[in-house]
C-alpha cells in the first residue's frame, strides 16, 4: 500500500477520533453489553443485539484508523509554497459569472463531513496544483470544460 498525504489538521483529528473511540466510546458500550448479556437470553434482547453491532463498528473503524494513520505521511507547510497553490493551501476561485468558492486541498481521508476542503485527487485540486493568483484554471467536469480564476491562496502556517 502506498503512503498517503495528510495535513497536521487532518492527522491529528484522526488521531483524536480513535483516541476516543478506544478509550471511551468502546469500553461505555462495552460495558453495555455486559449488562444486557447478564439479563439472560440474548436472541430477543435488543439492548444486546444493538450494542454488539455497535462495538463491531466500532471495532473496524479502529482497525481502519490504526492502518491509515500507519501509512499517512504528514505534509507540513513549507516558505517555498508561498505564491502557489500546493497541498495544504487555501484557495480562492471565481468563474466568468462571479460565483467565488474557497475551500481547502487536503488528503482524501480529511474530506468527510466539511463542505470547505476537497481532496488532493479532485479534477479540481489537479487543476489548480502550482497555479498562482491571477491565473486562469480549466477543470474537466462531467458538464465540460469550465474556467475559473485564482483569486487568493493562503497556507495555515
Amino acid at each position: 500500500m502506498s503512503t498517503k498525504i495528510i495535513t497536521r489538521d487532518g492527522h491529528e483529528a484522526l488521531k483524536k477520533e480513535l483516541d476516543y473511540l478506544w478509550r471511551e466510546h468502546r469500553p461505555d458500550i462495552t460495558q453495555k453489553v455486559a449488562w444486557a448479556a447478564s439479563l439472560g437470553d440474548r436472541s430477543e434482547n435488543a439492548d444486546y443485539q444493538y450494542n454488539k453491532k455497535l462495538l463491531r463498528e466500532i471495532d473496524r473503524r479502529v482497525r481502519y484508523l490504526r492502518k491509515r494513520l500507519e501509512d499517512m505521511r504528514v505534509v507540513q507547510y513549507s516558505p517555498e509554497q508561498e505564491g502557489r497553490v500546493f497541498f495544504g493551501a487555501w484557495v480562492e476561485i471565481e468563474n466568468e459569472a462571479g460565483d467565488l468558492k474557497k475551500f481547502r486541498i487536503v488528503g482524501y481521508d480529511e474530506i468527510y463531513g466539511r463542505n470547505d476542503y476537497i481532496s488532493i485527487d479532485s479534477p479540481m485540486a489537479r487543476a489548480l496544483l502550482k497555479k498562482e493568483v491571477g491565473d486562469e484554471v480549466l477543470v474537466n467536469t462531467p458538464e465540460g470544460e469550465k474556467l475559473w480564476f485564482v483569486n487568493s491562496i493562503d497556507y495555515e502556517k
